[in-house]
């Protein structure tokens, strides 16, 4: 039988896999019940696990026939804070906790990938990571696992590394989408707070009124991306949290908001953080009031290797047939930490369909949704994929 067979053979235990994750999800850097899961069902497989210090990671390695590359697989394993409002017979028990970007499906298919390839071990030219991690949702996960060792978890070093993201919309059911080079955003955000002094609204003139001060800076900010920034290397900047006073009669001293900025080159994201600064402190000066602006830098942009983007199209193409593969004419404005691994080590990272087929793919709720729903039907071509590119990596 061909791996994708196997697969199809596995599809139903990776599906209840997948609902005993969904129903019981966890957020951050620590998932021990996710850890445990996943433990449970590597522990039948020849693997070298180890679990991290810092996070509930799981590292496997499996030990190939030769002295072919080291290939990395990653899968992410944690949760949002959302309340589930899919209704699904296995939704989420945790409340206000969801599996609402998908890494459910994406650990279960590295377990069925894991489970691929050990019974394809004797074809297996070289050593294979499993990266189980959990913190990708703003946690820096990937970092953590990067410091820890992951990337020599296998006693020499990884060559090539491989991630795998659904999508709960667009992507059309099992079809897989890739990009040469940059594929997602940076995402950085910015804490501004605004000082004045407060006052009665009846009389502004006694008063530094932070909310006008505040509300110029959001659309300031605005058109300084507009006039700003080159429009074939764009930035966006969103304001998704402001925060100001508590009755309509009075001035208060202080206004607060957060933004996130989203760039695709190293040079755009530190002149769209230096720019914004400079225009709020402008703004800031003209109305009187003093600002302090708190700059958290996010993840890098994803950039993936323009010959293992092109390996990985070819693998789908052979695996699954021409039509299930597509190239993504411009990045996503998502951002993902398995860019700190691919700053590390060549590689590149792959889209998959997992709209279930009552709904259209254009109109269907997208990933971090309550709604977002995916169909387990994806899991066994994941799973199929991963292993995939790991037996046939040494002969690219």
């Amino acid at each position: 039988m061909t791996v994708h067979e196997d697969a199809r053979e596995l599809q139903g235990e990776l599906a209840a896999l997948r609902h005993a994750l969904h129903a019981e999800p966890e957020i951050g850097l620590d998932l021990p019940r996710t850890q445990e899961k996943v433990l449970s069902a590597l522990s039948v497989l020849p693997l070298d696990i180890t679990t991290g210090t810092r996070t509930t990671s799981v590292t496997g390695v499996l030990r190939g026939t030769g002295e072919g590359p080291v290939v990395l697989l990653r899968g992410d394993m944690d949760a949002l804070p959302v309340q589930e409002r899919s209704q699904l017979p296995y939704a989420s028990r945790v409340d206000g906790t969801m599996h609402a970007c998908g890494h459910d499906l994406h650990t279960t298919m590295l377990v069925g990938a894991a489970r691929l390839l050990a019974h394809h071990r004797d074809r297996l030219p070289g050593d294979v990571v499993f990266m189980f991690q959990p913190g990708e949702e703003g946690f820096d996960g990937a970092q953590v696992m990067l410091d820890e060792g992951v990337l020599g978890a296998a006693g020499r070093g990884v060559d090539v590394a491989y991630g795998m993201h659904v999508f709960a919309s667009k992507l059309p059911q099992g079809h897989f989408a890739t990009r040469p080079g940059t594929m997602l955003a940076a995402a950085d955000e910015l804490r501004v707070t605004v000082h004045g002094e407060g006052g009665h609204g009846s009389a502004p003139q006694f008063a530094r009124d932070p909310v006008a001060a505040v509300a110029e800076m959001v659309t300031t900010l605005q058109t300084m991306v507009t006039r700003r920034f080159d429009v074939f290397d764009p930035v966006v900047i969103t304001v998704g949290s402001l925060h100001a006073g508590t009755v309509g009669n009075v001035i208060p001293d202080r206004a607060v908001f957060q933004a996130t900025v989203r760039s695709f080159s190293p040079g755009a994201r530190e002149q769209a953080v230096r720019l914004a600064s400079e225009t709020l402190q402008g703004i800031a000066r003209a109305h009187g009031v003093e600002v302090v602006v708190e700059h958290l830098p996010g993840y890098p942009p994803t950039r993936t290797d323009s010959d293992e983007t092109a390996f990985v199209a070819d693998t789908v193409r052979e695996v699954f047939g021409e039509e299930r593969h597509h190239t993504l004419e411009h990045p996503l404005t998502g951002s993902e930490d398995f860019s700190r691994v691919l700053e590390a080590v060549p590689g590149s990272f792959v889209g998959l369909g997992a709209v279930p087929t009552d709904l259209d793919p254009e109109r269907a709720p997208y990933n971090h949704s309550p709604l977002a729903r995916y169909d387990d039907a994806v899991l066994a071509d994941g799973a199929a994929l991963y292993a995939e590119l790991a037996l046939s990596r040494a002969h690219r």
